[in-house]
């Protein structure tokens, strides 16, 4: 699972597909969610990564 954050808040995702100008988002069904332009992403994170336990803010 991922989530994209963007400067309005964040979408989560089960996975994405890259463009020329951005992330195509999908869910668990294979539905297409959204579209995020490079420009308002500020991050893709990969849930699976980090357990809550691991994470910091700093």
């Amino acid at each position: 699972m991922y989530r994209a954050v963007l400067p309005e808040g964040q979408i989560v995702c089960e996975r994405y597909d890259r463009t020329d100008t951005g992330l195509e988002l999908y869910d668990e069904d294979d539905r297409f969610v959204a579209f995020v332009p490079y420009s308002n992403l500020h991050a893709l994170i990969d849930e699976d990564v980090y357990s809550s336990e691991e994470r910091s803010i700093m």
